[in-house]
């Protein structure tokens, strides 16, 4: 077993046991490997060992790896900040988006994807933090823009996302994906169908599940420690 296949499989154990403390069928909870600044034989090794979803924040390095990787029948993610130059493509190229945080990006997403593939799977980012350096939505904007992005065609809006700022205080940690939580069960209260909550990454999978998280963001426990990117 590869260590890559070894560390999969150590998250998976993470996953189930959260879910099962939850109260929560583990099938409920989708990993996405996050390869970003990883090597294609990074992610050759994770899809030996199960592997399916993928998820990248830059977009060059991700294009590459599509090429590369053409044979395998995989799942690409992009997550993070969305520049408008890149809609086109990334509509193009991604099964879903992690990171809508502005109806111009979801508009261009929209016209750009071809009406020959699936929907894109779209997640709006929220700024729950309120952190200035941070992107996203903030609370009291989402519900307007759900509103407006579940309308807009060949884009298919699935739920919300957020990148929590880091802390020790296991209470801040959950109340911040309870709010996410929260959100979504406000917007589905008035009539939007969200089914996603994408938040947790390797050090705080456990409490994003405790609080409702049906998709986990993973690089570090997967992969080892991320290497610069070089671009």
């Amino acid at each position: 077993m590869t260590t890559i296949a070894a560390r999969l499989q150590a998250v998976h154990r993470r996953i189930n046991a959260a879910a099962e403390s939850a109260g929560r069928s583990p099938q409920s909870v989708r990993l996405i490997a996050v390869s970003k600044t990883f090597p294609p034989d990074a992610i050759v090794k994770a899809y030996a060992a199960g592997q399916v979803a993928f998820g990248e924040n830059y977009l060059q390095e991700a294009l590459g790896k599509m090429a590369t990787l053409s044979e395998l029948r995989l799942e690409w993610h992009h997550i993070g900040p969305i520049q408008s130059n890149k809609t086109r493509q990334i509509a193009e190229r991604f099964d879903w988006v992690h990171g809508v945080d502005r109806l111009k990006v979801a508009q261009r997403l929209s016209i750009s994807r071809p009406a020959s593939l699936p929907p894109l799977e779209v997640c709006l980012q929220v700024n729950v933090s309120d952190e200035e350096t941070k992107s996203g939505a903030r609370p009291g904007e989402i519900l307007a823009l759900a509103k407006a992005v579940c309308a807009l065609p060949g884009i298919r809006l699935r739920g919300l996302m957020a990148i929590p700022e880091p802390t020790s205080d296991p209470g801040l940690q959950r109340s911040r994906f309870r709010q996410i939580r929260d959100l979504k069960d406000e917007i589905v209260g008035c009539g939007i169908a969200l089914d996603t909550v994408s938040m947790g990454m390797s050090d705080d999978l456990e409490a994003a599940i405790a609080e409702g998280a049906t998709l986990v963001r993973v690089g570090r426990a997967i992969f080892g420690e991320r290497p610069p990117y070089p671009g």
